[in-house]
């Protein structure tokens, strides 16, 4: 097929009805709501903002790649989705183009030059509670800008200009106010003084709460966004908005300076690649955690055949925690900047007979125990990520992650500029050199130190059928995103699922410490949790677990399914 053709023409009729039968039947098997499909024939956008999915969409339907469309979607977040879409934090984009080829971008932020790996401790080498997830010295230097500029420069097509332009329009003529956001602006509004940036984030000109329905405007960061648009990232990274980023952080004592704005790159990364089954897998490495310890757990999932494990069985959850504590701990022990954590033993963690051997005192009858003594505390993991999935018309393929760690990120940000900070600092283990059961300790790989990503589990990924693209998915949560994106793959291609059941599952999480299985507490039966208590593992429920955005390629029938996570309220999978 030529790469310039429709990867998609007119969908089977056939094929719809009897898809959306078998979809039907799926319906009743799950206690909550459902994702909604979405079909296309040509280009796909799924995010967690239908405007900004739209935004995406058109670029597609002008001529641009799944890159363009992307990083348009990426600034059009920026501007609907605030309390995760940015140019104020960092993430990752995995690309797979229509031959299965792939590589990755990563604009993790970093840590500013006067950082140290003792920064947050007290004089007698204590945590200062909270000192690494608020204020002025939780803030990364951002990354979101220059990761997007240089996707784009090594494969973009439509010029810069007008990728940006419709967040410039989104932030200038405004958008209509969602219920979901004037729920977050009436809450952020009550625990936030007349003094903060937050306080005022979401008013209008007259300096009201902006109402549901009414046009939110942003003029401020319009602007910002049109330095972005003329002058690439020296439109962020130096002239007037770096001026006013340090000269800010330099008043109120913040650490991020000229020097680390204009010093700040995004690196083009190789991917981390396995197989499962007959899929090729891609997803990103470090500094991220969450390819690598997606590929071990598919690699153990390998030695078990469904029929062993029906699907959301208590030998279904107990096998899937037991892979999630063997992965999560090599996270700990292992993973980190890799420009600084020299001999991540990454091909050793992906392979085969590491899978096997990592298997080796794992019990069907019996929850193993997270060695305490080796205890190594992991960082709060701020779980207000965002997610975008798109194809393109020639089968071009991007997962983006980017996040502000926390929801709405450090609630910072500076008026004139009309963005909020990212607080990723608290990402880094840091209380170095000192173990207690109840306290903290960082191990070298993710340690604080001048110019340094921290370590994070962000899980963009493209999974390759034929030599093809074939699903395109990833979910925000923090440090559940790894395990979200990991069941929602098994579901795919385990138990061969249709894409929005598989997102509406059942999820759990294991992390090996604390020592608990997470799941959602309205999909697990009373006769699954009493069976896993007797295995031995301990239980703890939640409302939900990750927000996934995925697209599923299906070149048999020459169809598009889309779908985003019912969590998601605002979000919409947008097709043409």
């Amino acid at each position: 097929m030529n790469a310039q053709e429709p990867i998609l023409k007119c969908p089977h009729r056939i094929f719809l009805y009897k898809f959306l039968f078998v979809a039907g039947l799926f319906v009743l098997s799950f206690s909550t709501g459902l994702p909604a499909q979405t079909y296309s024939q040509r280009g796909m956008v799924v995010s967690s903002s239908k405007p900004a999915s739209e935004v995406g969409v058109e670029i597609l339907r002008k001529g641009g790649n799944a890159i363009d469309a992307s990083i348009a979607t990426a600034f059009a977040l920026a501007v609907t989705l605030p309390s995760a879409g940015n140019i104020g934090g960092g993430g990752f984009m995995v690309h797979c183009n229509h031959k299965g080829e792939a590589t990755s971008f990563d604009f993790r932020e970093k840590a500013p030059m006067r950082s140290n790996a003792r920064m947050y401790l007290n004089e007698e080498g204590l945590l200062l509670e909270g000192s690494n997830h608020r204020g002025l010295l939780s803030i990364g230097v951002p990354g979101t800008v220059a990761g997007l500029y240089l996707a784009h420069q090594k494969l973009g097509k439509l010029p810069w200009p007008a990728l940006v332009q419709p967040a410039i329009d989104l932030a200038d003529k405004g958008f209509p106010m969602s219920w979901t956001l004037y729920m977050e602006a009436r809450h952020l509004r009550s625990e936030s003084g007349p003094g903060d940036f937050i306080h005022h984030f979401f008013e209008d000109s007259s300096g009201r709460l902006t109402q549901p329905g009414q046009l939110w405007k942003q003029p401020a960061l319009a602007n910002t966004l049109t330095m972005i648009r003329d002058q690439g990232p020296d439109g962020f990274y130096k002239g007037v908005v770096a001026k006013k980023i340090a000269s800010f952080m330099a008043d109120h004592g913040g650490l991020i300076s000229l020097e680390d704005l204009g010093h700040y790159t995004a690196v083009e990364r190789t991917p981390v690649h396995g197989t499962f089954r007959d899929f090729h897998i891609h997803s990103m490495g470090p500094p991220s955690s969450g390819g690598v310890a997606l590929i071990q757990m598919l690699n153990m999932l390998e030695s078990v055949v469904p029929d062993s494990i029906p699907f959301n069985s208590a030998n279904y959850v107990h096998f899937m925690a037991e892979m999630m504590r063997r992965a999560f701990a090599d996270r700990a022990k292992f993973m980190g900047d890799p420009d600084f954590a020299e001999g991540i033993p990454i091909e050793r963690l992906t392979s085969k007979s590491y899978a096997r051997q990592s298997l080796g005192s794992f019990r069907w009858d019996k929850a193993s125990l997270s060695d305490s003594a080796d205890y190594i505390h992991q960082p709060i993991e701020g779980d207000h990520t965002t997610h975008l999935s798109v194809v393109d018309v020639s089968g071009n393929a991007v997962s983006l992650t980017y996040t502000l760690e926390d929801w709405y990120g450090s609630k910072i940000g500076i008026e004139d500029l009309g963005f909020i900070f990212n607080n990723e600092m608290g990402d880094f283990n840091p209380v170095p050199g000192v173990t207690r059961r109840n306290g903290q300790i960082g191990t070298d790989p993710n340690l604080i130190a001048p110019g340094k990503r921290m370590l994070s589990s962000m899980t963009p990924t493209i999974v390759v059928k034929n030599d093809h693209p074939y699903l395109v998915i990833g979910s925000p949560g923090g440090r559940t995103i790894i395990n979200t994106v990991f069941q929602a793959i098994v579901s795919a291609l385990f138990f061969n699922i249709p894409l929005p059941q598989a997102i509406g599952a059942m999820k759990i999480h294991h992390q090996w410490l604390p020592d608990e299985i997470v799941f959602e507490q309205h999909l697990m039966s009373p006769d699954t949790q009493k069976a896993l208590e007797q295995k031995g593992h301990r239980l703890r429920p939640v409302p939900n677990l990750g927000s996934l955005m995925g697209i599923v390629v299906d070149r048999q029938n020459q169809v598009l399914i889309g779908s985003a996570d019912a969590s998601a309220v605002d979000g919409a999978a947008v097709g043409y």
